[in-house]
């Protein structure tokens, strides 16, 4: 094959414009499917970090719960029933609701998500609440999402800056005590944490006992899924029990096929494969219609199908490649523009790369292969 790269080569490079627009089409190919996939897995991964950050091995919620945004409560008497197991180390109940912080420059109100917890134990993993887990034992305290977006208000750098800093909660004065960090989300552009008997004051009408999540520890060396089995087979009906990777499974699974984002963000890489599968067609179906005369003298001094086929595919993987490196470095370029503007964990990895990069050869080498269809009609016989 080595010796058929340099005709494919030639050929390309003889038109200077015709290349350099067949490899800006692929790279807006390329460019179309890095944006929807990545908003894609942003989707997902912003939508799990705190099922991720949760310090427990099982999580008990109501069967009737779809997703963090449409949760329904139940007993916490299912969870500390499942103290009756020997394996199991401790259970702590959490609370979640959205409600309205009322930004305290502008005045405005906006969505925000706020959880409940016992003050006495951590269960979260994240950056900034275990440290200050002693301040929400004061009343009206909150700590405050510093990845939050900025309609909320200066709060960190206000917060940095020594200065106290309170906001309205659901109409009620709140303090911010301190700061963590767990980001922006689909579901959420900001996140709040207090103890469990604010979060029952911030919502008055909420019945103490009547948890969203119920956080399972086992004692270490435990079977994580044998215990699960044997809580399902325990526990009444009405919840539903997973493990921590159920749970950010759960979740996931909820905006991929629950809701039209996911579908939207399928769709539009779809869309880009198709885009420039006709890009590529479109170019390489006119190089062979231009070389025709070519082909047919090749074919007629003893050339086969087949050695005409693989100068084609070069000339596609060539494309593809080329296509490529403009459309990830751009791709690169705009994560960084969405991240900052979206605050949406919006980066590149490098399994969506290759990804990128196999379906972009898959496009040009089916786009070669049907511009081969016209290759087959150049008879020797017909054009001398």
């Amino acid at each position: 094959m080595n010796q058929k790269i340099p005709l494919s080569w030639l050929q390309l490079t003889r038109e200077k414009t015709r290349l350099a627009v067949a490899l800006s089409g692929i790279a807006f190919a390329d460019i179309l499917m890095f944006m929807q996939l990545g908003f894609r897995d942003a989707l997902y991964y912003s939508n799990v970090r705190m099922h991720g950050s949760l310090e427990g091995d099982i999580v008990l919620i109501n069967s009737q719960s779809n997703a963090v945004l449409a949760m329904r409560t139940f007993s916490q008497r299912r969870l500390y029933k499942a103290l009756d197991l020997p394996a199991v180390k401790s259970v702590h109940p959490i609370y979640l609701d959205y409600t309205t912080w009322k930004n305290p420059v502008t005045g405005r109100p906006r969505s925000i998500l706020i959880f409940g917890i016992n003050p006495e134990v951590n269960v979260f993993n994240l950056p900034g609440v275990g440290e200050n887990l002693e301040k929400l034992k004061l009343p009206d305290v909150v700590l405050f999402d510093r990845s939050s977006r900025p309609e909320y208000g200066p709060i960190a750098d206000n917060f940095n800056q020594g200065k106290t800093v309170t906001a309205e909660v659901r109409r009620r004065r709140t303090k911010v005590a301190g700061l963590f960090t767990l980001g922006a989300s689909f579901g959420a552009d900001g996140n709040l944490i207090t103890s469990d008997v604010n979060f029952l004051r911030i919502f008055s009408n909420r019945q103490r006992g009547l948890i969203d999540i119920g956080l399972i520890k086992l004692k270490p060396g435990t079977d994580t899924n044998k215990i699960a089995q044997e809580l399902r087979n325990y526990l009444p009906k009405d919840v539903n029990v997973l493990t921590k990777q159920e749970f950010i499974d759960f979740e996931r699974n909820y905006w991929a096929n629950s809701t039209a984002i996911g579908f939207i963000f399928t769709l539009g890489t779809i869309m880009g494969f198709i885009v420039g599968t006709v890009i590529v067609y479109q170019i390489l179906y006119t190089e062979v219609a231009d070389h025709l005369s070519e082909y047919a003298t090749l074919k007629a001094i003893g050339y086969t199908q087949n050695y005409l086929l693989v100068v084609i595919l070069q000339e596609a993987f060539m494309l593809a490649v080329l296509g490529y490196i403009p459309g990830i470095i751009s791709a690169l370029a705009l994560y960084e523009l969405a991240k900052n503007a979206t605050l949406l964990p919006v980066f590149m990895n490098l399994s969506r790369a290759i990804m990128v990069l196999t379906l972009t050869i898959l496009m040009c080498f089916i786009s070669g292969a049907i511009a081969m269809r016209k290759l087959r009609s150049a008879d020797p016989a017909d054009i001398f």
